[in-house]
């Protein structure tokens, strides 16, 4: 496959309208490089705008190094990307758009007014004002030769040649919004090698007992933490919230741990959540206060008294613990200050904040160009890394947007290493 010429006007095409596409068209667009992107949905940027339902969540303001240990397992593949936009450029980038910002209690950076919609406005209006051409309805389906493009469309399958594509599909999570993982077939079929697509940032089914169930779901577990063990045999501990489900247990501080619980399901292994229901009580004080005479007064009582554990707290610990626990109570503390909760499946992957898996790196060279198909670019949700929530999904895809857009500029002979 030859590279296109630099003397005559080149155009790049970009699949998929989230914020790795966007920022990549923009980066292209400023090397003077036309750019049609294209979208299978009816409006560019839908799972952006999802996202900034509860709080547009933009980055984290932590160092550079804390930040990029989020990558877990691909730290050393996602450097480059940090390095060409980190977690402070993402903030100044939003500043220009004319959208002030301001750093949470935990650390992670908003928007001042918290949603996403102002800040879509703004940068596809730059975009449109710098030339780029948006095509929705157009669902990628494929290849039809070198750098040909096949699109379903309202009037029909079309096809489109470009100078160098940017892939920029997303993952398999909330497919309603347009990542449903449909390329994935297409690009095996032409020797991409592809790493299956899994839930990250998920939930779990844990098979609550219907009594259980039916009292708490819905119910958030406030105030707890979860340790969690990796394959090397560290631990952590997170503490935050998160919420029983119907069928089992989600939310945040689930998300965060959920990466090696959900490999182990998914490997056929057992999978347990250890929950410290009460992290701000130490073991010693907690066996001390449990072991208070509680007269008449029934175990539930006592502990609501002497603990302040009640409701779905102590629902969960007589669901997930027998009988005979309460019969001590330094046992009973340390069930309280580690209470394993039996993981059965994580939820399905549609139902995720985000997926793992994708086009893997090795697939790829340094600038993100497909090996199988030379002047094919990946970018975003789709290439094998996961994240934790709290701006390093974001942040990562805005930066393989630019790391990608740079390589293309390169190829194109418009941009230099």
């Amino acid at each position: 496959m030859s590279r296109p010429s630099s003397s005559v006007p080149q155009r790049v095409a970009i699949i998929g309208g989230g914020p790795a596409g966007l920022m990549a068209a923009e980066v292209l667009l400023g090397a003077g490089i036309a750019v049609d992107l294209y979208d299978a949905m009816p409006s560019v940027g839908r799972k952006f705008l999802l996202a900034g339902i509860g709080g547009m969540n933009i980055t984290h303001s932590e160092d550079a190094e804390a930040f990029l240990s989020r990558y877990t397992g691909r730290c050393r593949e996602l450097a480059p990307w940090m390095a060409a936009m980190d977690g402070t450029a993402v903030r100044n980038w939003v500043h220009g758009l004319g959208i002030e910002t301001f750093v949470g209690t935990s650390g992670r950076v908003f928007p001042r007014e918290m949603k996403a919609a102002p800040l879509l406005r703004a940068w596809l209006v730059r975009l449109r004002e710098q030339g780029l051409s948006i095509h929705v309805r157009h669902r990628f389906l494929g290849f039809a030769g070198d750098r040909v493009l096949r699109f379903a469309t309202p009037e029909g399958e079309c096809e489109v040649r470009a100078d160098a594509v940017l892939l920029a599909l997303g993952g398999a999570s909330w497919a309603k919004l347009g990542s449903d993982g449909r390329w994935v077939e297409p690009l095996q079929a032409e020797g991409v090698d592809i790493a299956p697509l899994v839930p990250a940032n998920c939930g779990f089914d844990c098979g609550w007992s219907e009594h259980f169930s039916s009292r708490f779901a819905g119910h958030p577990l406030k105030t707890v933490a979860a340790r969690m063990t990796f394959d090397d045999g560290s631990e952590a501990m997170r503490k935050g919230e998160c919420v029983v489900t119907a069928t089992g247990i989600e939310g945040s501080l689930v998300y965060a741990v959920s990466s090696p619980l959900r490999d182990r399901l998914l490997a056929g292994e057992t999978a347990t959540l250890v929950l410290d229901l009460l992290p701000d009580r130490d073991l010693e004080r907690l066996s001390r206060d449990i072991a208070r005479p509680r007269g008449a007064a029934s175990m539930a009582n006592h502990l609501r008294r002497v603990a302040g554990l009640d409701g779905v707290k102590a629902g969960l610990l007589r669901e997930c613990t027998d009988k005979a626990v309460f019969d001590d109570p330094e046992t009973l503390a340390r069930a309280i200050k580690a209470l394993p909760v039996r993981l059965i499946a994580p939820r399905p992957i549609n139902e995720a904040i985000s997926s793992a898996g994708g086009v893997r790196f090795a697939a790829m060279d340094e600038a993100l160009m497909l090996k199988a198909l030379p002047g094919v670019f990946c970018a975003g949700e789709m290439v094998d890394w996961e994240a934790p929530t709290g701006g390093y999904l974001l942040t990562a895809c805005l930066a393989s947007g630019k790391v990608a857009a740079t390589g293309i500029a390169v190829w194109l002979g418009k941009g230099r290493v």
